[in-house]
């Protein structure tokens, strides 16, 4: 059987982030040929095209990190109606210079939550934008806006019994996008 590694990348750098909690758990309803790793973002520097010749040892990580996944995963919060500068910069890193894109070609799912109602309808269709730019198949649907309430978690930390149905789904159709872009 082919085994998938996924690079995961949470846009959140709080120590107890509701979308690190929503990336640990939901993996868990992946099938067993696929596996996880969540890439360390906040300790990139900050992009800067002067450094394209000679980037840091964290770009550099992260860049490799990338390029031997076979898909992706993002999981972020909604900033301001948009997504987290430390997860513009992880993408502006990995994309540059020039024609050196880790990103393209991997096919991603995107994911977030957050308190409010419409979870982070605009920070998903944001990096959706990006995203399209720098050549990643990203899954269109289903979309997953997810609130954060009571319920959502179990006592575990697994996703609870009235969303689990949903983001089993989520999940199954992510697991088939991978495969049908993986050669």
């Amino acid at each position: 059987m082919r085994q998938y590694q996924i690079a995961v990348i949470v846009g959140s750098l709080r120590r107890d982030s509701f979308n690190r909690k929503l990336a640990d758990a939901i993996v868990k309803l992946a099938p067993p040929e696929f596996s996880f790793k969540q890439l360390s973002v906040g300790h990139l520097p900050l992009y800067n095209q002067d450094d394209d010749g000679s980037p840091s040892d964290s770009v550099k990580r992260l860049k490799a990190e990338i390029t031997v996944s076979q898909g992706l995963l993002f999981v972020t919060p909604e900033y301001n109606r948009s997504i987290p500068g430390v997860l513009k910069n992880a993408l502006d890193h990995a994309s540059r210079p020039y024609g050196q894109n880790a990103w393209a070609g991997k096919p991603a799912g995107v994911l977030g939550i957050s308190i409010g109602v419409i979870g982070t309808a605009m920070a998903q269709q944001h990096l959706r934008n990006i995203l399209a730019y720098l050549d990643v198949p990203t899954l269109g649907q289903p979309e997953a806006f997810i609130q954060a309430k009571e319920g959502l978690f179990d006592e575990a930390g697994n996703i609870g019994s009235d969303s689990k149905e949903f983001l089993q789904n989520w999940m199954n159709q992510y697991a088939a996008w991978v495969k049908k872009h993986v050669v």
